[in-house]
């Protein structure tokens, strides 16, 4: 254990002012996205995984059940999300859904793009959606994350209410850029995972 007078324990008065300063924005930045969260209809089983300046967040459409029971994204172990992740390049290994805050360490937040649970994402309705394009457009304006990736089309059309194609958007948000990448959900067992691959592989690219 490190003493008292050790280097780990000193701090020099500039880097305490700027350590405090840092501090006070992220829990500014952090209080004023609160307001916007707030505008959800319920809340959410699962945590949002946010931070400034991050690369990119992946928002999901909802919370399934098995994600709402476990309190982390993407739960499901038929769901290839955190297998795509590692694939494409953003993280080192793959990650666990029960480690989903060490997406941060990898620039990577995740959020949805409604909150209530439910059994598939056809279960939802337009109502579950009211509010979420204004909360994602709080989110980009206060934490600023170069890219927002929906996973699904329906995750961004419930959000915006309109159809997407895959890929970069001509809509942004400020001055993050959109993206849709294919759903990550056996449900969209169809796709093949080489061509979900290569969206996602397609968005590492263009983060740089």
């Amino acid at each position: 254990m490190a003493g008292l007078d050790s280097p780990a324990q000193l701090e020099s008065p500039r880097s305490a002012l700027a350590r405090t300063r840092h501090r006070l924005v992220v829990e500014r930045r952090a209080g004023r996205l609160q307001t916007a969260l707030g505008r959800r209809p319920a809340l959410s089983a699962v945590p949002d995984i946010l931070a400034p300046d991050l690369g990119v967040v992946f928002c999901g459409i909802n919370p399934g059940f098995v994600s709402a029971a476990a309190g982390a994204h993407f739960a499901n172990p038929r769901n290839d999300f955190w297998r795509l992740l590692h694939d494409a390049g953003f993280t080192a290994r793959v990650l666990a859904p029960e480690e989903q805050f060490e997406t941060l360490k990898f620039g990577i937040g995740l959020t949805n793009a409604a909150a209530r649970t439910t059994r598939g994402s056809g279960d939802l309705r337009r109502s579950d959606f009211v509010g979420s394009a204004e909360r994602l457009s709080a989110l980009a304006e206060e934490l600023r994350p170069r890219w927002l990736a929906f996973v699904g089309k329906e995750a961004y059309r419930g959000t915006f209410g309109e159809r997407s194609e895959l890929g970069e958007q001509e809509r942004q948000l400020g001055e993050t850029r959109l993206f849709v990448l294919p759903s990550t959900s056996p449900a969209n067992a169809a796709v093949p995972y080489a061509e979900r691959l290569r969206w996602f592989r397609t968005l590492r690219e263009s983060i740089g």
